[in-house]
């Protein structure tokens, strides 16, 4: 089987550091897979926060997750702090990837890559909605 691969891009526009947890931790003794994408959610509600969003009130609408990828680098233990880099590229009409950097943030030493696809969401009509202009001017007031 082919290995997934995600190439990061240069720069980032968000910066968190997340510490681990005794819960986050595997019966490997090292983060677990699950824990990963956690992070990653717990990261996107704090990105999403520095511009006055919730996952449920982008601009007057939601969010969804349309899919996840993770690629692992290296292992990270209890007590360790991760920090996580987020940035955002669009990908159509109706929403964009996220990418986030997991590094130890004691030495930057690469723990994880992960992409997540994100679709803005009507939930009142239970459909995809363009991107909101509130969240294009926040995000993208740069390109």
């Amino acid at each position: 089987m082919a290995r997934v691969k995600i190439d990061l891009p240069k720069t980032f526009g968000f910066e968190t550091e997340i510490p681990l947890r005794i819960g986050d931790i595997n019966y490997g003794g090292h983060l677990g897979n699950d824990s990963v994408l956690a992070i990653a959610h717990e990261a996107r509600v704090r990105f999403l926060g520095e511009y006055g969003f919730s996952e449920s009130d982008v601009g007057g609408c939601g969010i969804i997750m349309a899919d996840a990828m993770i690629v692992y680098k290296s292992e990270a233990f209890y007590g360790q702090t991760v920090k996580v880099r987020i940035a955002v590229t669009p990908t159509g009409k109706v929403g964009c990837d996220l990418s986030y950097s997991l590094t130890d943030a004691a030495d930057d030493r690469e723990i994880a890559r992960i992409k997540t696809g994100i679709v803005f969401f009507d939930y009142e009509r239970r459909r995809p909605i363009p991107i909101p202009n509130a969240f294009k001017s926040a995000i993208f007031q740069d390109d």
